[in-house]
């Protein structure tokens, strides 16, 4: 441990702790996720840049830190606060500890103090901008924050995109491939291009600014469009560049993916008021009538009144009624706001995967 350390929300509450990782200051989106497990994927998730990530189990750390279990190259968040953290892990794959991994990265963290009060505090009031610091003062960390840019005015997307093409390549160095699929990278989860690459994919992944007509020269059967973080009313470059690919390929979009597809058909995005974060959200998928327990991670939602366009609403979240997946009634594209490749254990939710591929191969016959 560095020594102490400061929160404060911009509504002036402050939590104090112990500093762990870099000591140093940041500023983010303060966030919380009910999982469980998997603080590894937590902290390389790019769905997470810009934020603060508050994970609401109470003991972190204590099966340390792999080189496998990472869904990114780098860690994403701006900050880790947690109630309890394992400085002494045990486990046969860990291969060090998360103090480690975030002074690595220069990411600070918070330990020791009431997780469940803040998070009841950001239910209570929505999520807000925070400073986390073992630098600032407490009256000098809420004047910084007062002249920081707020999370939703800000494109993440292109600070998390990569910046050239390039293919992924399975473990297995599979050399024949069933489908040709893009990925259009706008915070890529690693585990979407590993689960099409293990389903007979060759998979390219592209940049969020790689226009339509450069992406169809590519000559995909088929293209996905990837989660990632922000405000989708900001990402005006990327729904244009969708608009061009409707009804040209099939489309499978993936969380902010689903979100561009609402909004390149003309719906609107509203932002939740503490999002969807964790990994047990009930979600019906209205083809079948079955409830599945899904992995969450968004802030915005597509407003169901808004939809238009032939789209079609074809999975609801059970806990509050939003849209959690769309589907076209003449064209090839569907989506779903949950992360179906999240496999927090079970990994019943890949189905949407074979659903995505079995519409290209309906395609390619034609």
């Amino acid at each position: 441990m560095s020594g102490k350390a400061i929160l404060v929300l911009v509504d002036g509450t402050i939590y104090r702790g112990d500093s762990f990782g870099a000591a140093t200051t940041t500023f983010g989106e303060i966030i919380f996720i009910t999982s469980m497990t998997g603080y590894q994927e937590m902290l390389t998730d790019p769905s997470f840049a810009g934020q603060i990530v508050v994970p609401t189990y109470p003991l972190i750390g204590n099966y340390g830190i792999n080189f496998d279990d990472v869904e990114s190259a780098k860690i994403q968040v701006r900050g880790f606060v947690v109630r309890e953290y394992c400085p002494v892990p045990s486990n046969r794959r860990s291969r060090g500890t998360v103090e480690e991994y975030l002074r690595r990265a220069n990411i600070p963290g918070l330990s020791g103090i009431d997780t469940r009060s803040l998070t009841r505090h950001i239910r209570s009031r929505g999520v807000m901008m925070g400073i986390l610091t073992s630098d600032l003062t407490t009256s000098e960390a809420l004047h910084e924050l007062k002249q920081l840019p707020s999370y939703g005015d800000t494109d993440f997307v292109k600070e998390v995109s990569v910046k050239e093409a390039f293919e992924w390549t399975p473990a297995h160095e599979q050399q024949r491939y069933e489908h040709n699929i893009i990925i259009v990278d706008m915070g890529l989860r690693f585990n979407i291009a590993r689960i099409l690459s293990r389903l007979g994919c060759r998979v390219t992944v592209v940049p969020c600014t790689l226009s339509s007509l450069d992406i169809l020269a590519m000559e995909p059967d088929g293209i996905v469009l990837s989660p990632g973080p922000g405000n989708p009313a900001l990402l005006d470059y990327a729904i244009e560049n969708i608009k061009g690919l409707l009804g040209k390929k099939p489309i499978l979009g993936i969380c902010l993916g689903h979100q561009l597809i609402g909004r390149a058909f003309g719906a609107d995005t509203f932002k939740l008021k503490f999002g969807h974060r964790g990994a047990n959200h009930p979600v019906c998928d209205l083809a079948t009538g079955k409830v599945h327990i899904t992995s969450q991670n968004h802030g915005y939602a597509i407003d169901t009144d808004s939809l238009k366009g032939g789209l079609q609403v074809s999975h609801t979240n059970l806990n509050d009624g939003t849209i959690e997946g769309l589907k076209h009634s003449a064209m090839p594209i569907i989506s779903i706001q949950y992360h179906a490749e999240g496999s927090p254990g079970p990994q019943d939710n890949t189905y949407i995967f074979d659903r995505f591929l079995q519409m290209v191969k309906e395609e390619n016959r034609k």
